[in-house]
């Protein structure tokens, strides 16, 4: 199983807390498209195998009209062999999705015809001052209006919220879950608010203009989601993400578990299994490159150690865990001891726990598990 992913450095507005790379300016559009296509036949021979998830992100994946998305889509199904039952998912905001509305077009048939069968939703929150807060595109009565609309199309759908905003109550926070749970969104996909480098939060917090993110807020927050969405029969099945049985992102899971996918467009990371790359972060940068015939990317080969950090990275945040057995078949006897031995605080604290040879975050330690996973990690061992 591979896949394909696909950055559209596209927004109408800049989120205060972002720092993904995109453009407020679509002048470049049409070229960035015919870049993406011709990048996508320059790595053609790439993936080995079938590709059985196609993901579009960014940026705003929705400000693409359909007939740009299906020339992608053309490009795609000419150059690679894809199963016959893929998980194509779409990011969307709720704007765009109203505004189509407003205009009574058909985008979501399009959508449909074109193969996408997954929408995965930018909603944030459904309180219009963490909206603001965040200077999203959408209002608050756009966030309900969106869900409603793309629930008579797609069955598959995921929202996003984040947590820990400052100024956010926990009763807020528990609202926001309510009101998604009320509305039968089958996935969630919750993450906490970061400060980012050379963000407009950043700037605004350093100010006093708004409030510090607060730990133990988030903390608060997370326990709750795994509260609301577990009585709701929500699977936790990573981290950040909680899914209704028959809707776990196939995407995202593919991601975890180490399986190869080709990232497509300015910014846009690749992995092989052996080696990670990266294009430039760069619109203008990046169409010359391409259109020259030249991929403008960087690659890292990874190491061992890089491989055994990685995995009990994106294990330990996956309800699978780490097996012991993968680690002492693929990286030998000394990486499982070492990993045995720094586990061991973590399980008499009861932030581990070992279920014959699995080692898995307890409830306890789950909002602690980058940092748990960071405690097992090594420098190096190969």
């Amino acid at each position: 199983m591979s896949g394909i992913y696909i950055h559209i450095p596209f927004c109408k507005q800049a989120c205060h807390y972002c720092d993904f790379h995109f453009s407020t300016s679509l002048k470049k559009k049409g070229e960035l498209v015919n870049a993406l296509c011709n990048e996508l036949v320059l790595r053609k021979d790439e993936l080995i195998g079938e590709v059985e998830t196609i993901y579009f992100g960014g940026g705003t994946p929705s400000l693409l009209s359909s007939e740009e998305l299906q020339q992608i889509f053309e490009t795609i199904y000419s150059h690679f062999t894809v199963s016959e039952n893929p998980e194509i998912t779409l990011e969307a905001n709720p704007d765009d999705i109203v505004s189509v509305r407003a205009q009574s077009r058909t985008i979501f048939d399009d959508y449909k015809n074109i193969g996408i069968n997954r929408l995965s939703i930018g909603i944030q929150s459904f309180f219009e001052e963490d909206l603001k807060l965040m200077n999203r595109a959408h209002n608050a009565s756009e966030a309900f209006e969106c869900i409603n609309e793309v629930k008579k199309y797609f069955e598959n759908i995921s929202i996003d919220l984040i947590y820990g905003i400052p100024g956010m109550s926990n009763e807020r926070w528990e609202k926001n879950l309510e009101i998604a749970l009320k509305l039968e969104v089958p996935h969630l996909s919750c993450y906490a608010l970061t400060v980012e480098p050379k963000t407009a939060l950043k700037k605004f917090i350093e100010k006093g203009i708004v409030p510090p993110v607060d730990e133990e807020t988030a903390k608060q927050h997370y326990e709750i989601l795994l509260s609301k969405t577990e009585n709701a029969g929500f699977d936790n099945y990573e981290f950040s993400n909680f899914g209704k049985p028959g809707f776990h992102s196939r995407n995202n899971t593919a991601y975890w578990e180490g399986k190869p996918y080709l990232g497509i467009g300015p910014s846009a990371h690749s992995y092989n299994g052996n080696a990670r790359s990266w294009n430039v972060a760069n619109n203008t940068k990046y169409i010359k490159s391409i259109e020259a015939g030249i991929l403008p990317s960087e690659k890292e080969i990874l190491s061992k150690t890089d491989k055994y950090n990685e995995y009990i990275m994106t294990g330990l945040r996956t309800k699978k865990g780490v097996s012991l057995e993968k680690i002492e078949g693929e990286f030998g006897k000394n990486f499982s001891e070492y990993l045995l031995k720094q586990a061991e605080s973590g399980l008499k604290s009861g932030l581990l726990i070992r279920e014959n040879q699995t080692l898995k975050i307890s409830k306890k330690g789950k909002f602690l598990s980058d940092g748990i996973a960071a405690d097992l990690f090594l420098v190096n061992l190969d």
